[in-house]
């Protein structure tokens, strides 16, 4: 399993790409010259091909298991906790100070640096006599991994610096901010190379071979993008497009783009990692060191679950979205534990104790909690442990749940956009809806993609009265732990809650930050 990431030149890819230092105020510092020797490296195919490994990890560990999940879950009303560490994103309390918005800050931003020394180094350094294919798909995987990185950027904070080549502006103490529009024409440049220099693929039983993204990944992210811009008729025919390739699969369901072996709970098995329906996912590893496994579990699984010191049961379900559940919806089961559940893959055999209440809630988190069995202590002593399997960032049923609302907003024939919309439904074992609203697709985003970390940047993509409205409205609160008496709790939102205020440490080092956006220059 995880072939990808066996290969002997992980060390060495490793220190090429770790060699940005991701703390705040260096997130724009050079790569120590002694990390690497560009005339030893990019010699072999091998090694071209090894350079892009570590970007679908190591960079990513901090924002996977310490804050996607606060912006995504928390502040869009899924979630609930008490952690004073985290309970700012409840309440819409976040200033500069807070440290997960510097640690977010940190963790994206060194993301974009590492995939930058690739795709700066790279064509420099390359043997000639190494396939221009071969050099230019590690390109695009680059270029595709630093925009997602920069989508995800530009939805928490909107204006920020567009950064092309770190080593550049190390010594500029004024990094001007760009554009919001600068930087999705940035983000959309960097997928169309992608889109035009990955290789295409055909997704087969052999699931490891599906983990690096491909042309068909990009295009799909693209079209992800286009819903952003609110561009319909583009995010419609890239999904489309992408539909009708065959490359994708839902995992499980009826339809004829189904691969009947799966199921939705299927998706969150270790063992099918990279399955069809999987477009883009981290990658992480068995691995005992620090920043290779995914540390998901050790955040939600309950308290002595995993086998070490951790099971934080940190977040839960809110009431809001414990309501919105459909009664049958397979989906239910596979994403929350509920007191007396049985789930015979977990620790041989695990029944939720009658007495579960993560934060107030009387419920649990299944998604991402995978069993003891595949938990791995850290070597670094501190008792945690993490997972091999990946983190989705974008699936095969998100795709047809853009390609339906792009349809419902004009973008395409909508008998075409709600038969995706209903084959989303389907596979969760629920009916059919003949005549969908955007209401309704906006409903089943919510709870196809619940505690994926995405809910947040649907919601506030709504028009502004809508969001607050949404957000205002939404229940956080508890449940009596023994009699399941609701106990309301609702924040009011204003406007400058829908983005998130840059960390002050860097407005400090960067005051350029403060100053009004300069249009980019992409000559």
């Amino acid at each position: 399993m995880k072939n990808l990431f066996k290969t002997k030149y992980i060390l060495l890819t490793l220190t090429l790409t770790l060699g940005f230092n991701s703390c705040s105020e260096d997130f724009l510092d050079r790569p120590p010259e002694d990390s690497f020797n560009v005339s030893d490296f990019f010699q072999t195919e091998d090694q071209v091909i090894a350079s892009t490994n570590a970007l679908y990890s190591v960079p990513w560990y901090d924002f996977n298991e310490n804050t996607i999940w606060v912006f995504g879950e928390l502040s869009s009303g899924n979630a609930r906790t008490w952690d004073p560490r985290n309970a700012d994103f409840v309440n819409f309390a976040v200033n500069g100070n807070n440290a997960q918005i510097s640690r977010t800050w940190e963790a994206l931003f060194a993301v974009v640096a590492q995939a930058n020394t690739i795709i700066n180094t790279l064509p420099l350094a390359v043997n000639p006599s190494i396939s221009r294919d071969v050099v230019n798909n590690a390109l695009g995987e680059a270029r595709f991994i630093r925009a997602v990185a920069y989508f995800y950027i530009v939805r928490i904070w909107g204006s920020v610096p567009i950064i092309e080549d770190n080593a550049s502006i190390v010594l500029e103490p004024r990094v001007p901010r760009n554009p919001v529009s600068d930087i999705y024409r940035f983000i959309k440049e960097d997928l169309e190379f992608a889109v035009e220099n990955c290789y295409a693929k055909i997704r087969g039983a052999n699931y490891d071979a599906n983990a690096r993204v491909s042309s068909g990944s990009a295009k799909a992210m693209l079209a992800k993008v286009y819903l952003y811009e609110r561009n319909y008729q583009m995010a419609y025919q890239l999904a489309d497009e992408v539909i009708n390739s065959g490359e994708f699969k839902l995992y499980g369901g009826d339809a004829a783009d189904s691969d009947p072996s799966g199921s939705y709970y299927d998706l969150f098995v270790p063992e099918n990692d990279n399955n069809p329906e999987s477009i883009f996912a981290l990658q992480w590893t068995s691995s005992s060191r620090y920043s290779e496994g995914n540390g998901l579990q050790s955040l939600l699984a309950p308290s002595g679950f995993t086998g070490g010191s951790d099971g934080y049961s940190a977040i839960g379900i809110s009431p809001d979205l414990l309501a919105a559940y459909e009664n049958g919806d397979s989906r239910f089961y596979a994403t929350f534990m509920e007191r007396g559940a049985f789930y015979p893959d977990l620790n041989g055999g695990y029944t939720v104790s009658d007495n579960i209440d993560f934060q107030g809630t009387r419920h649990g988190i299944k998604k991402y909690v995978v069993g003891a069995e595949y938990a791995v202590g850290r070597d670094d002593g501190s008792g945690l442990t993490s997972t091999p399997n990946n983190t989705y960032i974008l699936r095969y049923a998100e795709l047809l749940l853009i390609h339906a609302e792009a349809a419902l907003n004009g973008g395409g024939p909508i008998s075409s956009g709600n038969e995706s919309l209903n084959k989303v439904r389907r596979r969760a074992g629920l009916n059919n809806i003949t005549n969908p609203t955007l209401d309704a697709v906006f409903q089943e985003r919510r709870i196809e993609l619940a505690f994926e970390w995405e809910f947040w940047y649907d919601v506030v993509r709504q028009d502004p009265s809508v969001a607050l409205n949404f957000l205002s409205n939404t229940d956080r609160g508890t449940f009596n732990s023994d009699t399941g008496a609701l106990q309301s709790e609702f924040y009011q939102a204003t406007v400058d809650d829908l983005l998130f205020p840059y960390p002050t440490v860097e407005t400090q080092n960067n005051p350029a930050l403060l100053e009004a956006p300069v249009p980019y220059d992409f000559n």
